[in-house]
């Protein structure tokens, strides 16, 4: 089992099958992405 986290607010994006467990790191997420673009507004 794997995990992906969103590297900026440490939030978990997806869970994928893996044969050992796994954390993966993302630069990009929804929830961030919806954070700034209300910050520039």
């Amino acid at each position: 089992m794997g995990t992906i986290v969103c590297q900026a607010c440490n939030s978990t994006i997806d869970h994928f099958e893996d044969e050992k467990v796994t954390v993966l790191y993302s630069s990009k997420c929804t929830c961030c992405n919806e954070h700034h673009s209300k910050e520039e507004k």
